[in-house]
């Protein structure tokens, strides 16, 4: 059975996409079922580049295949920020309160509050080849929280075919329609292509015979 290693130590996440990928004939892992690894520093500049950058890490270091996620929230009136910061637009040390409150002032005034939360999921091999898949979700952003769900920018983020931010939906709400949610069905959607691409590509042992 192939073994795809998601490069992460996320339990929740882990549990979701074994769930997703259950028919399929893959045993999925993650970090945790390995020794020590390094930390990855998320320093690129497009959530390509995170996603893809953690991916190709673990592939090499683990000889697997490997796949990794990079997402956060992209506001039209700040020039996408927050962008690949957005765990951190409040500072390294920022708290989802953080973030949001420091949104907030920014916003202020601001008349376009058109946003969307956009995730990249990056599946790659120890040679470095990758397969990319996106996904996104539009909305606009409120000018005071609404809701107790979720977590992140989810109280700022209002989703128009709900009439509610996404913190008043429940997950399995949000998940069909989010970011992510929208990047996994779509690996979902082609995984058999994927293992077809795994087979090709993965490098092979090669094989001797001892000779006397």
């Amino acid at each position: 059975m192939n073994i795809i290693v998601l490069a992460t130590r996320n339990k929740g996440k882990t549990r979701e996409i074994r769930e997703l990928l259950k028919s399929f004939p893959i045993e999925i892992k993650n970090l945790d079922d390995f020794g020590p690894i390094p930390e990855v520093e998320e320093d690129g500049e497009t959530f390509d580049d995170n996603a893809y950058k953690k991916a190709a890490f673990a592939a090499r270091v683990l000889g697997y295949p490997a796949m990794s996620d990079d997402s956060g929230l992209v506001v039209t009136a700040l020039g996408g920020k927050p962008g690949v910061r957005s765990a951190r637009y409040a500072g390294e040390t920022a708290t989802d309160a953080d973030n949001c409150e420091k949104l907030l002032r920014e916003m202020k005034g601001k008349e376009d509050r058109s946003a969307a939360f956009e995730c990249v999921i990056s599946i790659a091999i120890p040679t470095g080849a990758a397969l990319t898949y996106e996904g996104r979700c539009e909305g606009e952003i409120l000018e005071s929280p609404q809701g107790e769900n979720g977590f992140g920018y989810d109280p700022l983020f209002f989703f128009p075919e709900f009439g509610k931010s996404f913190a008043e939906v429940s997950m399995a709400e949000k998940s069909r329609v989010s970011h992510r949610g929208k990047a996994l069905q779509e690996v979902a959607q082609e995984f058999d292509k994927i293992l077809d691409w795994l087979d090709i590509n993965m490098p092979r042992m090669e094989t001797f015979t001892c000779k006397s």
